[in-house]
């Protein structure tokens, strides 16, 4: 959708990873320059803290990417829930060593010859382990003593430990003092400035549109998402991306500081109008049409735990939709969906339209499951309103935006078509 409206090859925000978009703040350059100043004075221990979104992942592969592998040897280890054992089996396996033994004493031994050899070729041998603030304080002696293996001048083995500010907490009871007080090179990741956030959000934009900027965010919009974001990367893609289907909903060019309170509240998770349970239903229903039922059904299961809505204050109770809706291929949901909402045809997928644009105020009556004249009178009505093209087909920014009106949020968007609410789901 969005994506090919303004040309980008990638969707620029994604919440995922993608070294392709790497923007380094003044924050992340500093960081990077500890760690690499940590390995090449051989210090031993470095810790790296940060709060959750902020970029530590992006700081870590940045630096490993950096090591030359003809004189540095690393391992990163991703799951720090294990036991001595476990941990000393993962390290070995990371580093291409036999693993399989169940005695700590044989693995041990064989990583001590590992350091030794590559000591003496010359290679600086680099464990990263992420999460740490999740390490028990037994598998944390582990790694102190680990970090024991060296020769009469140097280590063989650096130990970089990142993890949440939690970590810095863990690193401080008493129990660990003999490791804390090893570790000599130390950084705490801020977040992003104002200036920063601008400049990440163009960077992105730039590198998913080959260079070009196809679409800008207002000097008001960017503030709006730097005091909802705090500068925290994670929350500024899931803003702007919620900001940019909105854009591609109006037909702009330049996103505004309504958009941006717009995509903020739909984030946030935000309500701004009373929603019957049918209604949610009805929404449901037609995210299962577009091939999204795992995140309605995850939202449905949310309104049973208790976050029941008020009731209805319309004259009649939309009713629920029919059951079994058929999800759709997921590459290109809302594109077929649209294509297969045409006038004269007939089926759940309209009965669903219908209980959408019911609790959107534009259908009266019970949903007949046919797209007759009184369901494109209704589809005429909600885009007049939205200020769409009235044509009363329900293409795929009238959909958008029916399941805005309705549910409170945008649909995120993936590549592989729609796949959760506006709402963040952790």
């Amino acid at each position: 959708m969005y994506r090919e409206h303004f040309g980008f090859t990638e969707h620029p925000f994604a919440l995922t990873p993608n070294p392709a978009f790497l923007f380094l703040s003044r924050h992340h350059q500093e960081a990077l320059a500890h760690l690499l100043y940590g390995i090449e004075s051989r210090a031993g221990f470095i810790e790296l803290s940060g709060e959750v979104g902020t970029g530590k992942t992006t700081v870590i592969r940045t630096f490993l990417n950096q090591l030359d592998p003809r004189t540095h040897r690393t391992a990163l280890i991703f799951n720090p829930t294990l036991s001595p054992l476990g941990l000393l089996q993962g390290i070995c396996r990371e580093f291409g060593l036999p693993c399989t033994a169940t005695e700590k004493g044989e693995l041990i031994d064989g990583l001590d010859r590992f350091l030794l050899d590559e000591n003496r070729a010359g290679r600086t041998v680099v464990l990263v382990i992420d999460e740490a603030q999740n390490l028990a304080p037994e598998v944390l002696e582990q790694i102190r003593l680990i970090s024991n293996l060296e020769t009469e001048r140097a280590k063989l083995i650096q130990i970089v430990l990142v993890g949440q500010p939690e970590l810095k907490r863990l690193l401080g009871r008493e129990e660990l003092r003999q490791l804390d007080q090893r570790i000599t090179v130390r950084y705490h990741l801020e977040p992003m400035n104002r200036d920063d956030t601008r400049e990440y959000i163009r960077h992105r934009i730039r590198i998913a549109a080959g260079g070009r900027e196809p679409v800008v965010f207002a000097a008001a919009a960017v503030k709006r998402i730097f005091r909802f974001s705090g500068g925290l990367p994670r929350l500024i893609n899931a803003a702007c991306d919620r900001a940019l289907l909105l854009a591609y909903t109006r037909e702009a060019r330049e996103v505004s500081a309504a958009m941006a309170a717009a995509a903020i509240a739909d984030v946030a998770g935000e309500t701004r109008r009373p929603r019957s349970a049918a209604r949610f239903a009805v929404a449901a229903a037609l995210l299962l049409a577009i091939g999204a039922g795992a995140a309605a059904t995850a939202l449905l299961a949310d309104r049973e735990k208790g976050n029941r809505p008020p009731p209805a204050t319309t004259a009649e109770t939309a009713r629920t939709p029919a059951q079994g809706v058929t999800p759709l291929p997921r590459d290109g949901a809302l594109a077929g969906l649209a294509a297969r909402l045409q006038p004269g045809r007939s089926g759940r997928e309209i009965e669903s339209l219908q209980e959408l644009l019911k609790g959107a105020g534009c259908y009266a009556g019970e949903p007949s499951g046919t797209y007759d004249g009184k369901t494109r009178e209704a589809v005429r009505a909600f885009q007049r309103a939205e200020g769409l093209d009235v044509d009363g087909r329900a293409g795929e920014k009238t959909l958008l935006l029916l399941y805005r009106r309705v549910v409170g949020g945008f649909p995120a968007v993936g590549e592989a078509g729609v796949t959760t609410t506006g709402k963040e789901r952790k």
